[in-house]
């Protein structure tokens, strides 16, 4: 009706001279809709009316937008016999999971096994394994799903079997001979879980979609075998989402070429979704191209601020008024310093220690003030809370408040008047603190240092000056402080960490090594940690139902079992009971032969850790406050305002709770602080995730084109293949014992029929004479495998120890270490 009005209207104005001059003489307004009966009805009232799909087909000048349509069923699709069982419909789904005949979770798909996949249960620790594509039904990782639990004697255990689809084509009739070599695969799979000792788990069939989680995907289209087709198969770049059928009409201009696709539907008579094209990001390997991906991957929020976003920012120039100084605590007379990593722009932190007259000594955490500049409520806050965190990339970083300030006007750099929040302690010469104050602050930073320069100061003796002297008691400070939580069960955990240098015109990365830390890492550490204790145990004791908080939940005994296991083998009992215990356990291993030893016991109990989490106060009893990791009673984040909102939050807590700023209805609303933490916990995770793809994306860009042989130890020792680290580069990947058929006694078998044996009691291989333990040191050669285009991978073959017929020949130069990249070879390879 409203369509028909404005067509009426439109039509009694032809005949005015101002509608012919505007150009729009004979205008006829168009009824876009896909429901029939609407089209019906309006054809009847003499409605100029079109479905979508047929609009833009209409639309000649424009044949690509075609591409874009949501695709519900192809045109002249060959009918398919049904692939998967029907869902359920909602209302059965709902009434299954009231009389709990279904059970209900966020399905994950695996990375390894096409064929497989897991549904989180709240009942069931591990979650629901779901094996075979008729029990996945459709499922995609994600979705929300309802799950019926199978029999107890069909229950089965997640394989080791690592399981690619093959290419299959968007053309493709399923056929009886795939299905058949799919159930063989799958038994395959359930076979080779059988015959492990791995305790059978729960495991279920998807029966019903509660809710789906597409999102738009990053990927390849893969090379069809037809010609002049418009029928294409999508390949994502994430491994957990299946093939997606689409159609275009550009698929030349698109090879070789990142795209975007989203699913449409996915019908039971399809092996695939259904979806449609969306965009092109750019060429494969390209750097800006694959950050992209690595950005869209990870869903972190990376477009440029909006203008109302950026409206809220001060005004330059702007400078500190006379009000300002009033309303604030003038610490500009104090020696106060930073101490970041080279590079870093967004300075959150600074520290001073002066000598008090009773012999004791103050000590400041000084912290950017970034909750006097965004303000709650508006554009630049609610932008703030939706992207909840800084992101670092290798050689880019994504910023969660605008540069203005995160690099300028809250950034704590030398010789600049800057707003700040105050800790600041009077502990003695044993650091324990006599009290505590929060404030407010002006301060002028005398100098901006990285962790080296800062060591180099503490460690040169002729440097006598205040700053000088300041680190020097913080640093002996930290290392009692540092003692003291030890004792307390605190953990040292260890990952392996690199670092590029990265060419600032191409942004190849120039070299890679592995991070180094100095005394004065742990020192800055230490007086956050403390900070950040300070500060919950004030804002819990004010706000016993709306603090920010931050716990580390203590892990499962099941999740500590490869780490057991892994140091039993080398004669050492580690002893899970408590963090404390724990924590002596780790110090006694140790190997006199082997100094890297005790870092890659760090490295496996990190792998048995649970995610920290933020939460509210009033959610939770206070036993559950706890933090495993820190062995601290109740923790949160207040350091870091500039890079996570978070300490935002519990910025505005304490200024009200000292009356330096006012209180708002949001703030003390449990609810929407709950909400505000879920986001904070998701947009953390996704950030550690996309920090790691940049860091395996400049790996592969640094290993590109060359060979290196390498020390390294074995990490795990697994049915196929041995899970080694370098030490040298930080780095992990996995040294396959390649098989290419297994024989009749189950024994793998190489081309060369080099037999490899899999003790599961030891968790060790044998060849021959040679046998493979966890924390063995070996060398291994590493190179690149650039055959698949979306997924290129670093090749680890073993040099030594020498199996004839698998291990690689010795390179020639192996004793001489390889030559740096230059930003000339870099510019000359371009």
């Amino acid at each position: 009706m409203a369509t028909k009005w404005y067509d009426t209207h439109l039509e009694t104005s032809q005949t005015s001279k101002e509608f012919e001059r505007s150009g729009r003489a004979n205008t006829r307004v168009v009824l876009l809709t896909d429901d029939a009966g609407n089209r019906a009805k309006a054809e009847a009232e003499g409605i100029l009316v079109a479905s979508a799909t047929d609009y833009v087909k209409s639309l000649e000048e424009f044949p690509l937008l075609v591409d874009k349509l949501s695709h519900k069923t192809f045109d002249n699709e060959k009918q398919a016999l049904p692939q998967y069982p029907a869902h359920l419909s909602m209302k059965q789904v709902l009434e299954g999971l009231r009389l709990k005949k279904l059970l209900q979770g966020a399905f994950q798909a695996s990375r390894e096994n096409y064929l497989e996949g897991s549904v989180n249960v709240e009942t069931y620790e591990k979650g629901i394994l779901i094996q075979g594509r008729e029990c996945l039904n459709r499922a995609v990782d994600g979705d929300l799903v309802a799950v019926e639990l199978l029999p107890e004697s069909e229950w089965s255990a997640p394989s080791e079997i690592v399981l690619e689809e093959k290419n299959v084509y968007a053309d493709d009739v399923p056929s009886e001979e795939r299905a058949e070599e799919e159930k063989d695969m799958l038994q395959q799979v359930q076979q080779a879980a059988a015959a492990t000792s791995a305790e059978r788990t729960p495991t279920g069939r998807i029966v019903g979609i509660v809710r789906r989680k597409w999102r738009q995907y990053c990927g390849i289209l893969q090379p069809s075998l037809i010609e002049d087709t418009n029928r294409h198969i999508f390949v994502p770049a994430d491994r957990k989402i299946p093939r997606i059928r689409i159609e275009t009409r550009q698929a030349a201009k698109l090879q070789n070429q990142r795209i975007i696709v989203t699913i449409d539907t996915w019908p039971r008579n399809s092996r695939y979704p259904l979806g449609h094209f969306v965009r092109s990001l750019g060429p494969l390997g390209d750097m800006a191209t694959e950050n992209e991906v690595i950005l869209l991957e990870h869903d972190v929020p990376h477009c440029k601020f909006s203008e109302e976003v950026l409206s809220f920012l001060p005004k330059m120039p702007w400078s500190i008024t006379s009000e300002d100084y009033a309303k604030r605590v003038d610490l500009r007379d104090l020696f106060i310093c930073s101490v970041d990593p080279p590079g870093c722009t967004d300075i959150d932190d600074a520290l001073h220690c002066r000598e008090l007259p009773n012999g004791n000594y103050e000590v400041g955490v000084h912290i950017a003030d970034v909750s006097h500049f965004i303000r709650p409520g508006n554009a630049l806050d609610q932008e703030a809370a939706a992207r909840g965190t800084t992101v670092y990339l290798v050689g880019k970083r994504i910023d969660m408040v605008p540069e203005l300030l995160s690099s300028n006007l809250c950034s704590l750099v030398g010789g600049v008047e800057r707003f700040a929040f105050s800790c600041i302690w009077e502990v003695d010469k044993e650091a324990n603190v006599i009290n505590k104050r929060f404030h407010k602050s002006v301060i002028k930073s005398k100098r901006a240092m990285t962790y080296e320069e800062a060591q180099v100061l503490i460690d040169d003796a002729t440097q006598q000056n205040e700053i000088a002297k300041s680190l020097r008691q913080l640093n002996r400070l930290a290392k009692i402080l540092k003692k003291r939580r030890m004792d307390n069960g605190a953990l040292v955990l260890a990952s392996p960490e690199i670092r590029f240098q990265v060419d600032s015109e191409t942004h190849e990365p120039l070299e890679v090594e592995a991070k180094q830390m100095r005394e004065t890492n742990s020192m800055v550490e230490e007086f956050m940690l403390l900070a950040n204790i300070t500060v919950a145990e004030h804002i819990a004791a004010e706000f016993t139902e709306c603090a920010v908080l931050r716990r580390h939940p203590k892990p499962p005994p099941t999740n500590f079992d490869p780490l057991v296991k892994a140091a039993r083998y080398q004669g050492f009992q580690v002893d899970i009971e408590s963090g404390l215990v724990l924590s002596h356990s780790l110090d006694k291993c140790v190997k006199e032969d082997n100094p890297y030893f005790n870092t890659m016991i760090r490295i496996l109990t990190t792998r048995c850790m649970m995610q920290a989490v933020y939460f509210i106060s009033g959610s939770l009893q206070k036993e559950e406050f706890f933090h495993y990791g820190l062995a601290a009673p109740i923790y949160t984040h207040f350091t870091s305002p500039i890079r996570r909102y978070s300490d935002i939050m519990v910025h505005r807590l304490l200024a009200a709770s000292i009356g330096a700023d006012s209180t708002y209805a949001q703030l003390l609303e449990r609810k929407s602080n709950e909400e505000l933490c879920h986001n904070l916990n998701y947009r953390h995770k996704m950030a550690q995730y996309a920090g790691r793809a940049s860091v395996g994306l400049n790996t592969h860009l640094f290993f590109r084109g060359k060979e290196e042989d390498e020390e390294a130890y074995v990490l795990f020792v697994r049915k196929n293949a041995l899970q080694v680290l370098i030490p040298k580069y930080g780095l992990e990947g996995t040294l396959y014992l390649k098989t290419d058929k297994e024989g009749k006694d189950g024994v793998e078998r190489t081309k060369s029929e080099i037999i490899f044996t899999f003790n599961e009691e030891d968790h060790t291989q044998r060849c021959g004479n040679v046998v493979f333990h966890s924390f063995d040191p070996v060398t291994v050669r590493l190179s690149l495998d650039s055959s698949n285009v979306q997924h290129e991978k670093l090749v680890f073959r073993l040099v030594k120890p020498y199996i004839k017929g698998f291990s690689v020949e010795p390179s020639a130069d192996a004793d001489n270490p390889p030559t740096k990249k230059t930003k000339k070879d870099v510019k000359k390879k371009n």
